[in-house]
């Protein structure tokens, strides 16, 4: 089992930043990959970013340029670094974690809303 919480949601205008954290309630060693979702109202939810435990990396499309996702071991935390937001980014943002054992197990913080203004 994993829990996850997360922090860091807000408003913000077009073109601004905003950091998001996600922290582990164990070492994240131990977690084959964690990332970060968005879902969008009437959307379905979709991957945003990817970090797996030897730090490769994963983006969709819509974030490469401006989203960066980076990891803290010491602190069982994941960063989703968020730049040049725009109002098409607006979504409740959710942290996951992947656990590979003899399946594979999802799981899901409690999602942080993430608003865009124009």
């Amino acid at each position: 089992q994993v829990q996850l919480v997360e922090s860091g949601g807000g408003l913000v205008q077009a073109g601004g930043s905003l950091r998001l954290s996600c922290t582990a309630s164990r070492t994240i060693f131990s977690i084959n990959a964690m990332g970060w979702y968005r879902q969008a109202p009437g959307k379905q939810r979709e991957l945003v970013a990817l970090i797996t435990r030897d730090s490769t990396t994963t983006y969709a499309d819509s974030v490469k340029g401006r989203f960066t996702i980076s990891r803290d071991n010491a602190k069982n935390t994941v960063y989703l670094q968020m730049n040049s937001l725009k109002p098409e980014d607006t979504a409740v943002y959710y942290c996951n974690a992947r656990v590979v054992t003899t399946y594979l197990a999802h799981y899901w913080g409690q999602g942080t809303q993430v608003t865009v203004s124009s």
